[in-house]
């Protein structure tokens, strides 16, 4: 295989008590990586798998301001050096990069796009890599997240599955979070499945929806919001 023909890697983890997926990417070539929603309980695994793969990390980007987990951030700044990435709307004293929609951040040659989408929270980014989006509690495998704090907005919510829904059906889905037991979807599974927006439903069947999901609160947002403004170092 040319270097040429080489693509960004993705490893998979997973934070059992908090239900989160974590993403590792790397570029083959550079060795350059990125890792996507790291759990502070989970700091010393990702470290030794960095370490082990022989990776320089670059950024440590989170989708969001979570409610339901602290961030690795911070720590695994102070020993990579990564630079940590947020959404300019978390207003994060600690991020080193506040970043906004559009803006393109590189691993090795290969391009990370920044898709601002809204709806869980108002700083919800999407990751658009090279094939794949990493999606965070934006769109779920067959569902999406709850609007119900945190700056939530269920028309940002609808309109950015819209968004999401635009790029190519091919396109891998990472998803945040998963509680049924799957990993990825994709695109054209999505639009065909997703029973948020199946059937071409209207904004007013889609908030009503969201409305009567009445959900609990996540069981460590006391301590996982004031804990990710600080970038995990608690």
């Amino acid at each position: 295989m040319s270097h040429a023909q080489k693509s960004l890697i993705t490893r998979q983890l997973f934070d059992y008590e908090t239900w989160t997926y974590t993403y590792l990417i790397w570029d083959e070539v550079s060795k350059e990586a990125a890792i996507i929603d790291s759990v502070l309980e989970q700091k010393n695994r990702d470290l030794a798998l960095i370490q082990q793969l022989g990776l320089t990390l670059k950024y440590c980007m989170d989708t969001h301001v979570h409610a339901d987990h602290i961030t690795a951030s911070g720590p695994i700044r102070a020993v990579t050096g990564a630079k940590i990435l947020l959404h300019s709307n978390s207003c994060s004293a600690c991020a080193d990069i506040l970043a906004n929609d559009g803006d393109i951040f590189t691993l090795g040659d290969k391009s990370i796009t920044i898709w601002h989408t809204p709806g869980h929270t108002n700083n919800d980014i999407s990751y658009l890599i090279d094939g794949a989006v990493f999606t965070g509690d934006t769109m779920l495998i067959r569902d999406c997240g709850r609007t119900d704090f945190q700056m939530g907005d269920t028309k940002a919510m609808f309109d950015s599955l819209h968004r999401l829904l635009t790029l190519a059906d091919d396109t891998i889905v990472y998803p945040g979070h998963d509680y049924k037991g799957f990993t990825s979807s994709t695109i054209a599974e999505e639009k065909t499945f997703n029973i948020r927006v199946t059937n071409n439903k209207s904004y007013a069947q889609f908030k009503e929806m969201i409305d009567n999901l009445n959900l609990p609160n996540p069981k460590r947002i006391s301590v996982a919001v004031p804990g990710n403004m600080a970038c995990g170092m608690v």
